[in-house]
């Protein structure tokens, strides 16, 4: 453990399929008037929205709702939701729905008394926060970013063509999150293979990045091999408790910090999607799937010896008598294998990429990296590749 951390995570967990019943009594430390915010009308469907607006009724909350968060969530969307907890002195930001959700929550609750422009302040310049923030709670009913348990918002600026991530300090964490798997069950295949992917991304962005003998690296194989076989076994049965349970939960501690103390990490995977996902409006996980094995193929020789690790620790190939060179793009083949499981698209054509798109995301990319620093060009050759 070369670098040295500061680990607090302040976000209360309530699991399993009885979560919901700590609602009320969470409440009660929070003021009149709750901002219930969600997605196109699943919550409803299934059933969920009822019982929750039931338990803000006996908690006795005036509730102001906004709806319609798209998965990509929009800086527009933000800015009605901020206008909302003004008009109305909103006590809490209660989050129903997937990372989406709770991603666009917590950008409106940095945002809404920001005395300047919240885009440029908080997405751009990477300000820190010094106006009130609005508590912010959590539903959760899908997986993959990990937002119910860390400072994370993805935003996208449609009038800008950015899509940008920031990650805010624990004051803007989720003061309580409640997970039950089985609200997961009503989410699409694709949907939930997406956030499968999701959270594999996260892992690997923290493990392919340097610090590379460290305690973290092996919590976050045992994630991966644990994330690996929930999903082979929810693939078949959607609705098998302990799979998906065991997905949500990976997925919640795969991005809660934990898995990035004493790292260097790379998220360059992440920035080049977020470009492609302004472009296409793509699901994230789907776009993450195409972009990773191109990304890994490129990048590997600069951190053979950790590539040569995920093939023997993560996919269990023996690689006794291989190359180093070899065994590297072995491991990185399973991940292609691992997406193809999930029925994920390889491809960025199938994303709704064109052609002269590629160029327009590889210079508006962020750029980073771990073990090679991406530059545009490398960034483009890395598009071209998964085109």
């Amino acid at each position: 453990m070369n670098l040295d951390f500061t680990f607090y995570n302040p976000t209360k967990i309530h699991f399993g399929k009885n979560a919901l019943n700590h609602l009320q009594q969470e409440l009660s430390a929070y003021g009149k008037t709750v901002l219930l915010i969600y997605g196109k009308g699943s919550v409803k469907k299934s059933g969920l929205y009822d019982q929750i607006t039931d338990i803000l009724q006996k908690a006795d909350k005036r509730v102001v709702e906004l709806a319609g968060i798209k998965s990509n969530p929009t800086y527009a969307q933000l800015q009605e939701g901020a206008k909302l907890v003004r008009e109305h002195h909103v006590d809490l930001i209660l989050a129903v729905g997937g990372g989406s959700v709770i991603d666009c929550a917590k950008g409106i609750s940095v945002s809404a008394y920001c005395k300047d422009d919240p885009w440029k302040r908080y997405w751009i310049d990477c300000e820190e926060v010094t106006n009130p923030i609005v508590p912010v709670a959590s539903v959760l009913t899908m997986v993959g970013t990990g937002s119910e348990m860390n400072g994370g918002s993805v935003i996208t600026n449609e009038a800008q063509m950015l899509k940008n991530g920031r990650v805010f300090g624990p004051d803007a964490y989720p003061k309580f999150s409640i997970l039950n798997p089985v609200y997961t069950y009503t989410v699409p295949k694709y949907q939930m293979a997406s956030g499968i992917f999701d959270t594999f991304s996260h892992l690997l962005e923290q493990y392919f990045s340097g610090q590379d003998d460290n305690t973290t690296d092996y919590v976050i194989e045992g994630i991966l091999r644990s994330l690996i076989h929930s999903a082979e076994i929810a693939m078949q049965d959607p609705e098998n408790y302990e799979a998906r349970s065991n997905i949500m939960w990976c997925a919640t501690i795969a991005l809660n910090t934990i898995t990035g103390v004493s790292k260097e990490q790379d998220w360059e995977v992440h920035m080049i999607e977020h470009q492609v996902g302004a472009y296409t409006d793509c699901a994230h996980g789907a776009g993450l799937a195409v972009i990773s094995p191109a990304y890994y193929e490129y990048i590997y020789a600069y951190g053979i010896d950790k590539f040569v690790r995920f093939a023997q620790n993560v996919w269990g190939i023996p690689t006794d008598t291989m190359t180093k060179e070899n065994a590297a793009l072995t491991g990185i083949k399973k991940l292609k294998d691992f997406i193809e499981m999930l029925g994920l698209p390889s491809t960025l054509r199938a994303l709704g990429v064109q052609e002269d798109m590629l160029p327009l995301i590889a210079n508006s990319t962020i750029q980073g990296g771990g073990y090679k620093h991406m530059t545009a060009e490398d960034i483009l050759q890395v598009l071209k590749a998964c085109f």
